[in-house]
């Protein structure tokens, strides 16, 4: 008696439970893109000069990854995706003699690392 009570309890509360509908509306400050944008700027590559030391598909990438972090856990590393291939990147350093330092020890765990000049871009006023 009690869970048949219980029961018809139940089915008249779900019955009148209803969700809620509403609309989102975002009203975005336009300055966020150019600060994205800037943002983007300031941490690309360009002026730095860094050391690929791989590059194959993502699983090959991840792991070379993983090893430069415990070979040089100090240095900025990271994945870049330049299709069709992932790379592995090394270092941000802002003076060709310091990349060549820095290339030449690289170079003695991984023999098949390069030295990549900083991309020159245009800057838009």
């Amino acid at each position: 008696m009690k869970t048949t009570v219980f029961t018809a309890i139940l089915i008249g509360l779900a019955s009148q439970i209803s969700a809620q509908e509403g609309q989102v509306s975002i009203q975005q400050d336009p300055q966020i893109n150019q600060l994205v944008k800037l943002y983007t700027n300031v941490h690309a590559n360009s002026g730095y000069y860094q050391i690929q030391v791989g590059f194959g598909n993502y699983e090959k990438a991840q792991d070379l990854l993983n090893q430069v972090e415990i070979d040089f856990p100090d240095w900025y590393s990271k994945i870049e995706f330049e299709s069709p291939t992932y790379r592995v990147r090394l270092g941000k350093f802002k003076t060709k003699l310091e990349a060549e330092r820095k290339y030449l020890e690289v170079r003695k765990k991984y023999p098949d690392a390069m030295l990549l000049k900083p991309e020159q871009r245009e800057t838009k006023s």
